[in-house]
């Protein structure tokens, strides 16, 4: 299995940026996509996640301005991101994660690096 992240850049404070994220491969279902972000010396924190079912979980300081959704048929997940702060600066990964045949497969995305100025 394979991530590609993309969609990071460069954006003033209060603007947007949609993230999106490819995977490929041998991926099973039931599944778990998130996105996660681990800024300047800090450690890689959850976003956001959703399933293949469509339940979405949020770290509580981004309800109401990220919003994660999928495209299950093209496996994409996206993060859509509205009102960025500075604090928003970070890497942003994305993150798969299944059970197959009782083991348990978690892969990630290369990071996209997200930069919000002032």
């Amino acid at each position: 299995v394979q991530l590609q992240a993309s969609g990071g850049g460069l954006v003033q404070a209060g603007g947007s940026l949609r993230l999106s994220c490819a995977a490929s491969g041998s991926i099973f279902s039931p599944n778990i996509m998130a996105w996660y972000r681990q800024g300047p010396g800090k450690q890689r924190d959850l976003v956001a996640s959703i399933t293949n079912g469509g339940i979405t979980n949020y770290a509580n300081s981004e309800k109401g301005r990220f919003t994660i959704s999928r495209d299950n048929a093209k496996n994409m997940v996206y993060l859509q991101m509205n009102s960025l702060k500075p604090d928003d600066t970070a890497v942003y990964y994305c993150n798969l994660g299944f059970v197959a045949s009782g083991v348990p497969y978690t892969y990630w995305g290369q990071g996209t690096l997200v930069t919000v100025s002032s």
